[in-house]
């Protein structure tokens, strides 16, 4: 994975479809896919937050700069295999990502009980500093069946596909497994466009002739507002 990208600057459009949007919109767009180099994954991330969902409360807000981190790995990871450590900023409208690769269980104690890597770097120092001065801890698994897809004609132009998004409060590490509560209604998925460019002419022709808009919408930030804000609110953990 040497070759992996750990550096993103893209727009990110979001859209919540049904099956039956799904099959119409694959119809017009899939002669212009092919599979994109992992096209079919089980994307597994922890999001970090402070005691107080600091982050997940101001990205709900709209504003013009925020931040996230999260703790990535395509497929449930052994402890020596690869993660992803992710600082995620948007910036209006544009995300800039940054991420460091490490083992599982080198990422784990940097995350949850500030081990530093031993590998030195601008990427490991700027995530280093937002640890340190946001001290945030895990707050939530959450999991997806992914396909992944890239135009023909512009590899830059991806397109995935998310079924069985699900979450989960403990057993907060990658390597515990996948399961989780559904986060979506059934039959329901989520198709994200990611670009460093405007989309395609026949890509936002399609979007058009279908009424497929795009949508605000976090999986964490979900996650957030339809459960975890009522057990913080009511469950005695917030305080006056």
């Amino acid at each position: 994975m040497n070759d992996t990208k750990l550096t993103f600057k893209r727009t990110e459009k979001k859209y919540l479809l049904s099956e039956a949007s799904y099959e119409a919109l694959w119809q017009r767009i899939g002669p212009c896919m092919e599979p994109d180099e992992y096209p079919a994954s089980t994307v597994c991330s922890i999001y970090y937050d402070t005691d107080d969902y600091r982050l997940i409360r101001h990205s709900i807000e709209g504003p013009v700069y925020k931040e996230k981190l999260r703790l990535r790995s395509y497929n449930i990871p052994g402890p020596e295999d690869p993660v992803f450590v992710e600082l995620k900023k948007k910036y209006k409208g544009v995300v800039y990502k940054r991420r460091v690769e490490l083992p599982a269980r080198v990422a784990e104690a940097w995350l949850d009980r500030g081990e530093k890597p031993a590998e030195d770097g601008q990427m490991i120092r700027e995530i280093d500093w937002f640890l340190r001065s946001v001290r945030p801890a895990a707050k939530a698994y959450l999991a997806c069946d992914r396909q992944a897809w890239r135009a023909i004609e512009d590899p830059e132009l991806r397109i995935t596909f998310d079924r069985d998004i699900r979450w989960r409060e403990t057993e907060l590490e990658l390597c515990a497994g996948d399961r989780g509560e559904a986060l979506l209604a059934p039959g329901e998925l989520l198709m994200e466009i990611k670009t460093p460019t405007a989309a395609p002419l026949w890509l936002a022709h399609a979007l058009s002739e279908l009424r497929i808009f795009p949508v605000s919408f976090s999986k964490y930030g979900t996650c957030y507002k339809e459960h975890i804000l009522h057990e913080y609110i009511f469950g005695g953990s917030i305080h006056a």
